[in-house]
């Protein structure tokens, strides 16, 4: 089984094809998680790639395609994936399609423009441990700012910021979301609305695709 799950920047798209991949025993390829990789450890992809993510623009498909190609042709990919943040275009789309990679199903995950705000503003990470909060939904029990495990103080990424989501989201609805007709029209498109509560979504996603 072959998947790409479509949805905008705080959609839940990783969280709930992390839930998906676990249940079916699939492997996850995350375009967010290999840039920031590649990012963190210095690469000359990560340090072209942050230039465009801190700005909140899409990083360009030359550099995008190189590294889905190379991470798809791993073994755990063999007996099925999901794409998660890839294509994010029309032209990747068309990309995927020419290396040869069959896609089964589509999900849209959708989810409304401001809720997506709230939730991504909100997102702080340890500057040390790196674990995650949110100060509306999983706020720190012991002190404000203060990470629970390790007591180092919370940060809230650059491409969290209020102004950087909504251009991200300006920029999903002008390049990505026209996939959403690209793959009605292939037959293989289905639409999951988001839940507050990430269990139901979870889910739908499920009745969806099974």
């Amino acid at each position: 089984m072959n998947l790409i799950f479509l949805g905008a920047p705080g959609a839940g798209k990783g969280t709930h094809a992390a839930r998906f991949a676990e249940r079916h025993k699939l492997a996850t390829v995350s375009t967010g998680e290999l840039l920031r990789s590649a990012i963190k450890n210095g690469t000359e992809l990560g340090k072209q790639a942050n230039v465009y993510m801190q700005s909140g623009d899409l990083v360009p498909d030359e550099l995008v395609i190189g590294i889905i190609k190379e991470r798809l042709s791993e073994p755990d990919c063999a007996n099925g994936f999901i794409l998660d943040g890839f294509p994010r275009t029309i032209k990747q789309a068309e990309a995927l399609k020419a290396l040869g990679v069959s896609i089964d199903r589509v999900l849209n995950l959708h989810v409304d423009d401001e809720v997506i705000v709230t939730r991504m503003s909100g997102r702080r990470v340890c500057s040390e441990c790196g674990k995650t909060y949110h100060v509306l939904y999983t706020p720190p029990k012991k002190a404000d700012g203060i990470c629970d495990d390790c007591g180092a103080s919370l940060t809230i990424r650059a491409d969290d910021a209020p102004e950087t989501v909504r251009e991200r989201l300006r920029v999903y609805h002008e390049k990505t979301a026209p996939l959403i007709a690209y793959y009605e029209n292939e037959g293989i498109l289905v639409t999951v609305e988001g839940r507050e509560d990430p269990d139901e979504t979870s889910k739908a996603v499920f009745e969806a695709l099974e």
